[in-house]
């Protein structure tokens, strides 16, 4: 069954990159979206409201008339005038198969999205609909595109908080819990195999490491790729600068220098701490900086086949592109996303 709910505005909240181009039209399936779940909350503004602008995954039929080739959302009947293309978005089921603690304050989920028709680009986020919960979730896509098209799996790290999908997902949620996803988001990292090679500067701060993370793991399947086809996208270096309160909160540690051993010479990571009361480990020690990043950090990587990507609190992701801005960055080279 596909039940199809308004194109929501386009634009951008939260999330700016001059590059990100649009998403590819697709097709997708929905079971569970009820009037209430699209409800705005009336504590906050909710994510649907803060994201209002930005452009979600979408789905046209091509319907051939005696005037030729028109487009028309699947879901809607009569046709446009000749020469418009109505939009409507759609949304997918999806049935969590995966719970984990990340951190003490992470969970980690891995769903199943059987709808083959849906799909994501590394860095984009997801609508999070809940049977029963009025408020709208959106969360990073942690996972890569490649586990999606392999597994049909997608992979979200949720940080606690009093808010209705943060603490479903960690009070209540359990393995077949059944919700649904629709993909969004422009902020993204998706080369053609014949683009020019670029490097990548990934800056993180706490939960602002998912969609880099997926950047993370795309570009590494990218270098599989081409070290074993001899063919595809020419990935440059890949530097990740990652900051948390302290190592416990330092997400996916394990992936993320597993990563770096399998490629050292194409990805490397520098994770820094600013509250650290506990003894560092032997295997995070020479990986670990005590402090928050610096802009000479930030300024030892620039160049002109560089992409910076920031994602993390507003005050973090405002400071570094202004101050890559101020290094004489150009703008169309900073990507970066809020999550408030």
């Amino acid at each position: 069954m596909v039940v199809v709910i308004p194109r929501l505005l386009r634009g951008s909240l939260g999330a700016i990159c001059t590059q990100a181009a649009p998403l590819r039209s697709t097709p997708s399936a929905f079971r569970y979206l009820t009037r209430s779940s699209v409800m705005k909350s009336k504590r906050r503004p909710d994510h649907l409201e803060r994201t209002a602008d930005v452009v979600r995954q979408e789905i046209f039929l091509h319907i051939q008339t005696t005037e030729g080739l028109i487009h028309q959302p699947e879901g809607v009947h009569g046709l446009g005038n000749k020469g418009s293309s109505p939009v409507t978005s759609v949304v997918s089921a999806a049935k969590v198969c995966g719970v984990a603690s990340e951190s003490p304050s992470v969970k980690r989920l891995r769903l199943l999205v059987a709808d083959k028709d849906f799909s994501f680009k590394a860095g984009q986020w997801v609508d999070f609909f809940i049977p029963g919960v009025s408020v709208v979730g959106g969360f990073s896509i942690c996972s890569s595109p490649r586990l999606l098209e392999q597994e049909r799996m997608i992979e979200l790290a949720v940080k606690h908080a009093n808010h209705p999908p943060a603490l479903w997902i960690h009070n209540q949620c359990t393995l077949d819990s059944e919700v649904a996803v629709r993909v969004g988001g422009e902020f993204f990292f998706d080369p053609q195999p014949t683009d020019a090679s670029r490097s990548l500067v990934l800056i993180a701060g706490g939960v602002g490491i998912n969609p880099l993370l997926s950047i993370l793991r795309h570009a590494a399947d990218l270098l599989r790729e081409r070290a074993s086809k001899g063919q595809g996208y020419e990935m440059g270096t890949v530097r990740l600068l990652y900051s948390a309160k302290d190592t416990s909160e330092l997400l996916f540690k394990k992936n993320i220098l597993d990563l770096v051993n399998e490629f050292p010479e194409k990805i490397a990571c520098s994770l820094h701490v600013t509250k650290q009361t506990t003894q560092i480990t032997a295997d995070l020690r020479p990986y670990i900086t005590e402090g928050r990043i610096t802009q000479k950090e930030i300024r030892d990587h620039i160049s002109k086949e560089t992409l910076f990507y920031i994602c993390g609190p507003p005050p973090m992701t405002d400071f570094f592109s202004k101050e890559l801005e101020s290094s004489r960055v150009p703008r169309e080279h900073i990507c970066f996303e809020k999550w408030w």
